[in-house]
């Protein structure tokens, strides 16, 4: 809640509480001195509202605290609190008006003054009622504060309940006796209707009732968002003016935790767009998507034990199908360690594919230590590059090589180089070219320990 959110929203219940006490006061001054049940149910109704309107200027104030370890959803909750607390006030309200109504009507000896300044308390209390109901349904909308919109419904049923006893003084001063008393009877009903109201509202609040239609509107968005296979589990708190949604969307397994951060910002997005200051947490499900191919499933498992591949082939012969792959393992592990995992990886591609496969690993160790390497000798750096040069001349598809680095490590020779091929190649001739290159470089150069390829795309001609 912003500072100027949380500002308008105390001035505006201690205006209301400002008014409360005018209206008791008046009201039961004029009272007293006609002898109006209407005019005292009125006063006590007033009476009530002051209790209410103080209780929501505490509300607010400390419903606008921030989230603490002790409430992580904030402090919101205070506010349906002070709510509910209005809510038995009404019905307290409305049960002595009955009673002292009806206590009139059967006894018949209470005389009712319509003086002129009966009338003007009443009317004062219709202006200002209006007033403040505006006032606080302007600032509940703009903060959406549970309790400045119950306290501006309270004080719309004060309107209407100060009309009916506007409306009793008329009749009592013509003459008509009872008037007064079925006028007080008449606002008691509407302090129940907006005691019952207001209490129905409190406790879906208070017990976590997901308001209607948000699941539709996360089921819209997450239609919408790339990656999201299906939303499911929608859970939905409101606490004071934040809306907590809670959701688990299904995406492919496959997915990288950049592309599955990605999708989770745009649904994040997406509901905020509908549901304007709400707090969004999404959690994701790994689903296994029906399209998935044999290299993806196998790709995604050694993900899951740690482990890379890479070289996946799959094979089909007289209608039995083979996988082969190399497989990096760490290389300080044992050979037993290695053939573990190797065995480990194979299980649960067997399970997860049916287990109508044959599966054989490759396993080589991974390196993860940097090796420290430096130039060498002008003279084997010109000896090197040439023997480079004359073997990259042998394959056709390679017409050029640049940007060539050659270094020394732990008395091994690294070298990089960029190879110039036709730019539309396919792919799979430009790798086997450069994984030729690379082969016959380390065949014919023993020094060399590793080589790396890079293709280029260049011209046609």
């Amino acid at each position: 809640m912003s500072t100027d959110h949380a500002s308008k929203k105390a001035n505006v219940a201690l205006s209301s509480v400002i008014a409360s006490l005018f209206l008791t006061v008046s009201k039961l001054i004029v009272g007293l001195l006609t002898g109006s049940i209407g005019i005292i149910s009125e006063a006590i109704h007033s009476a009530l509202d002051l209790g209410a309107a103080g209780m929501t200027l505490f509300a607010v104030k400390v419903g606008d605290k921030p989230a603490d370890p002790s409430h992580p959803y904030g402090h919101g909750k205070i506010e349906s609190v002070s709510a509910l607390f209005e809510t038995l006030l009404l019905f307290i309200t409305s049960i002595w008006i009955i009673y002292e109504a009806i206590n009139r009507l059967i006894s018949k000896n209470v005389e009712v003054e319509a003086t002129w300044y009966a009338f003007a308390v009443i009317i004062v209390s219709i202006i200002i009622d209006i007033s403040r109901t505006r006032a606080l349904n302007r600032v509940a909308r703009e903060t959406q504060s549970q309790a400045l919109e119950a306290d501006a419904l309270h004080f719309s049923s004060d309107i209407w309940s100060s009309a009916v006893v506007l409306l009793g003084l008329i009749f009592v001063s013509f003459g008509i006796k009872g008037a007064d008393a079925v006028a007080a009877l008449g606002v008691a009903m509407f302090v129940i209707l907006a005691g019952y109201r207001l209490g129905r509202r409190t406790i879906n609040v208070l017990i976590d009732t997901a308001p209607q239609g948000v699941d539709e509107i996360v089921q819209a968005v997450a239609a919408q968002v790339s990656g999201v296979i299906a939303a499911e589990n929608v859970r939905v708190r409101p606490v004071g003016p934040i809306l907590f949604v809670d959701m688990e969307i299904q995406v492919s397994r496959r997915l990288s935790l950049i592309k599955i951060d990605g999708v989770i910002k745009a649904m994040q997005t997406g509901v905020q767009s509908k549901l304007p200051g709400a707090d969004i947490r999404v959690h994701i499900k790994p689903t296994q998507l029906d399209s998935e191919t044999i290299t993806e499933k196998t790709q995604v498992l050694a993900n899951k034990l740690e482990l890379a591949v890479h070289d996946i082939v799959v094979d089909n012969l007289d209608g039995h199908k083979y996988l082969s792959y190399d497989l990096e393992v760490p290389a300080d592990l044992s050979t037993a360690e290695a053939h573990a995992l190797a065995s480990r990886l194979e299980e649960e591609i067997k399970a997860d594919t049916g287990g109508e496969i044959e599966v054989a690993s490759h396993i080589e160790p991974l390196k993860s230590n940097v090796v420290l390497t430096a130039n060498v000798s002008p003279e084997e750096l010109a000896t090197v590059e040439a023997a480079i040069k004359k073997i990259s001349a042998t394959i056709p598809e390679i017409y050029g090589i640049h940007n060539m680095l050659i270094r020394e490590g732990d008395g091994d020779l690294f070298v990089t180089l960029h190879c110039l091929v036709k730019k539309d190649l396919p792919l799979i001739d430009a790798h086997s070219a450069t994984s030729r290159l690379e082969y016959l470089i380390r065949e014919q150069l023993p020094r060399v320990k590793k080589v790396v390829a890079h293709i280029e795309p260049g011209s046609n001609a």
